[in-house]
């Protein structure tokens, strides 16, 4: 039996994909498609890690047992999302520690977003809301893409982020119905947490150099810009019921397309942020620094178990 050359076999590949087949962990696959998707998933698993710091911030401060307690539930679920995702990335022969190691030194990358400080109250909300419901956009798109670990990873992460994204709207819902002050800190946080949140979604795929390839294997399913409308489409008319103000001159509703078109986002900061430069960059790799470096007993207490767990199944 003859032997399929490389060049057959990723025209076996693509061709299963454009099938609507999902990929598996033990099918073969080219090696740049794996390299992508650790790409991509460990950026994602890491974003949920680093994304619990700006909130885990507010557990404490939180102003009633029922915000402190929704507000616990949620960071907790965040860990999981990464937890996930990790465990799926697992699944392409890379081991967690490399992926960890990748962040701690700075090699990987995470969202842009979480690197913005949370400064009050209202920021919880804008980021349940606004962060979380971007990253919805994002996620049932991903749930649909061609890798089969990682689509069904965000079938249980997307709806979490649906009740995440509830209780960030609530929030500022809340502060609207407030006092003077309330209404113009949650609108402050509209202000500083608008324009980030679009950047989550990336540049346009004409100046990405990964977006081509991403689409033609279907780990990707719609392009940066069109989930960016997507975002933008179905969050003007949430703004609008509660009384929050777009932060956006430009905005406008297309009655022919039916889409709101926007101002110019601001590039230059976006890339800033991913280059290391952002508020918070330095403070949130030395959290989880710290938090690695505290943890290494439990870890070595797991092995150890783990190792005796195995002597006894030997000797048995």
């Amino acid at each position: 039996m003859n032997q399929l050359t490389d060049q057959e076999r990723e025209k076996e590949f693509q061709a299963k994909i454009d099938r609507g087949e999902l990929i598996e962990p033990k099918d073969w696959m080219p090696e740049r498609y794996r390299k992508q998707l650790i790409r991509m998933m460990s950026q994602h698993a890491h974003s949920e890690v680093v994304g619990m710091l700006p909130e885990g911030n507010w557990i404490t401060r939180a102003p009633s047992l029922r915000r402190k307690a929704v507000l616990l539930a949620k960071v907790q679920d965040e860990g999981g999302h990464g937890l996930y995702i990790y465990c799926g990335t697992e699944t392409l022969d890379v081991s967690r520690s490399q992926l960890i190691d990748d962040l701690l030194s700075g090699k990987a990358k995470y969202s842009s977003i979480f690197n913005y400080p949370t400064l009050t109250w209202a920021d919880i909300g804008a980021i349940g809301w606004l962060v979380d419901g971007a990253a919805i956009v994002n996620q049932t798109a991903l749930a649909k893409g061609s890798y089969g670990p990682y689509a069904r990873a965000m079938v249980r992460i997307c709806k979490e982020e649906n009740f995440h994204h509830k209780q960030g709207y609530e929030i500022l819902a809340t502060l609207m119905k407030g006092t003077p002050e309330q209404r113009a800190m949650a609108q402050d946080a509209m202000n500083r947490w608008w324009w980030p949140s679009l950047m989550m979604f990336g540049p346009s795929d004409k100046d990405s150099p990964n977006s081509e390839e991403l689409l033609r294997w279907k780990v990707k399913k719609y392009s940066n810009d069109e989930l960016r409308q997507r975002f933008i489409d179905r969050t003007i008319p949430q703004a609008d019921n509660i009384g929050l103000k777009v932060p956006d001159p430009e905005l406008k509703f297309d009655e022919k397309s039916k889409h709101y078109s926007h101002g110019e986002i601001n590039w230059e900061e976006f890339y800033n942020v991913i280059k290391g430069n952002g508020i918070c960059n330095k403070e949130r790799l030395k959290a989880r620094k710290k938090a690695h470096e505290e943890g290494a007993w439990v870890r070595e207490a797991a092995e150890a178990y783990a190792a005796k767990q195995n002597k006894k199944l030997v000797a048995a």
